[in-house]
């Protein structure tokens, strides 16, 4: 008998591996329908006539019938790329979507091979401060085949110790499982822990196994947090890397996902000064900040003292980027270029896909021009996403850029709340 229950369950079925639980399932019709949008926007936006379309769809389709995969060329991969770039809603630094650096990575399968690319993307990346945005595509998911793949959410970050008898964390609180989980495969912290010892990057291979790889030293690139005014300030001996690559999010272009897709741009001063340093479940330094600033915390009537902090926090940590020559933008800039962004996708006839809790900076937002502006997220592809659960849950072909008649809009509504449905647990 048929029941809608059995249906809405389909996709929660056991799973073979931990990368399986974080992948989107597409049934081979979505996997279709998501390829063949994605050639229409391929060819659409670089020019290419009907008889390519049909060449490469019959190819593709043909592909997905006897493997349920087909094989991007790499020129459809750099432009994937790129467009999951620009389709990524929490991102606000896309004004630069289409000068991304793409590295055809898809032959590299052994985990020793792909640090190695790791360590040298991320020395193409500094290029002696003048930060340029890298991706390195490695090898998609065939089938029911999972390749190896980074499950260090970045290339480089911070151990986070938990001493359980105290309740206390030396280091980024964030990382303490990733830290365990690194101590029991081996790695040894140094004899004297501090707040920012360098992790290795955790791997898993293609039977699932971790396996734990020590980036050189060379590819950190650390700069120190001094505060252009405060001498106490400058003890609290800060710290930050330079170059924020992330590598534990899922690339997703035309139905094909790629687990292992490090990518970077460049900081603004935000992420760092008011999220990373300053959030109680990551450093939560505002406290001794304010204390080096000559403030008391404990005895004030308000907590107002924390918007102090939080301004000097940030204003230290730009201040040491460009004294040491590395790219990096303050919060308005950014916003102002996001602005642009947006300018420009709606002259070329896109929507722009935005999450404002992501998009307003953590600091000053109202007086950020983002604060203001409607957003939507519109849940595009090609896109990134961590998790099928969360952000890759709503991810589908997105047609509302093209002419289309009422009928097929509505179908358009309903599928996607169908999808929805039958995705939920």
């Amino acid at each position: 008998m048929f029941h809608l229950k059995t249906i809405r369950r389909r996709n929660f079925t056991a799973p073979t591996s931990s990368l399986a639980q974080r992948v989107r399932y597409l049934t081979p019709l979505e996997r279709s329908e998501e390829a063949r949008a994605f050639l229409a926007l391929y060819c659409r936006e670089l020019g290419l006539d009907r008889d390519y379309f049909r060449r490469r769809w019959s190819a593709i389709s043909s592909q997905i019938k006897r493997h349920s995969f087909y094989e991007h060329t790499p020129e459809e991969v750099a432009f994937g790329a790129r467009v999951a770039w620009r389709n990524n809603s929490r991102c606000i630094g896309r004004l630069y979507w289409d000068s991304l650096e793409v590295y055809d990575c898809r032959e590299l399968v052994d985990p020793d091979a792909m640090v190695s690319r790791a360590a040298t993307h991320l020395s193409e990346a500094y290029n002696g401060g003048k930060i340029r945005s890298i991706i390195s595509v490695f090898a998609p998911i065939r089938g029911d085949k999972f390749p190896a793949y980074f499950e260090s959410r970045q290339l480089v970050q911070y151990a986070g110790y938990h001493d359980f008898g105290t309740g206390t964390v030396i280091g980024d609180r964030q990382n303490t499982e990733i830290t365990r989980i690194a101590k029991s495969l081996g790695y040894e912290p140094p004899a004297e822990r501090s707040n920012f010892d360098i992790l290795p990057i955790i791997v898993r291979d293609q039977f699932d196994r971790r396996l734990f790889r020590t980036l050189p030293a060379s590819c950190h690139h650390e700069i120190t947090i001094k505060h252009p005014d405060s001498v106490e300030f400058n003890k609290l001996g800060l710290r930050w890397y330079a170059v924020p690559c992330i590598s534990g999010m899922i690339l997703t272009i035309g139905g094909i996902d790629y687990p292992c897709a490090p990518f970077n741009g460049f900081y603004m001063v935000t992420e760092i000064g008011s999220r990373d340093l300053a959030d109680p479940m990551r450093y939560d330094m505002l406290s001794q900040v304010s204390r080096a600033l000559g403030d008391v915390p404990e005895n004030k009537g308000t907590l107002l003292w924390q918007d102090r902090a939080l301004t000097e926090l940030n204003r230290a940590v730009l201040y040491s980027f460009r004294q040491a020559g590395v790219m990096m933008l303050d919060h308005h800039t950014a916003s102002e270029n996001f602005r642009r962004f947006c300018q420009r996708e709606h002259a070329a006839g896109r929507h722009v896909s935005a999450d404002w809790r992501w998009i307003v900076p953590p600091h000053a937002s109202s007086s950020c021009e983002v604060f203001h502006m409607p957003m939507q997220d519109l849940a595009l592809i090609p896109n990134y996403y961590w998790n099928r659960s969360t952000d890759g849950l709503e991810l589908t072909a997105y047609y509302e850029d093209l002419e289309r008649s009422r009928w097929s809009r509505h179908m358009d509504y309903w599928k996607r709340k169908w999808r929805r449905w039958t995705r939920t647990p």
